[in-house]
């Protein structure tokens, strides 16, 4: 079984290229611990949501733990908006 990962969030507006800088960093630090490179998108009529996607994630609790573990190293609950929390979303290829 393989999971697709969607994770969205609100950052705030004035923050946008720290915000970048710090989950490109999440990002390429996954990729080294799993092996998973994410993409991160914008949505196109809201500027301040964003979304990463993961995908072909062979080894869902692997994937999650480090996931866990990279988002705490860089204190990434400090670049959400006051009001936003990071949604998962996770779907399973036919």
């Amino acid at each position: 079984m393989q999971l697709n990962y969607y994770i969205y969030y609100r950052v705030a507006p004035s923050d946008t290229a720290r915000v970048r800088s710090v989950v490109e960093a999440v990002q390429s630090a996954l990729a080294q611990e799993t092996g998973i490179q994410g993409r991160l998108l914008r949505r196109d009529d809201e500027s301040s949501t964003w979304m990463e996607i993961y995908e072909s994630v062979a080894d869902p609790l692997r994937f999650e733990a480090a996931l866990e573990r990279v988002l705490a190293r860089y204190n990434f609950d400090g670049c959400l908006a006051a009001d936003s929390r990071r949604h998962t979303e996770r779907f399973r290829t036919f």
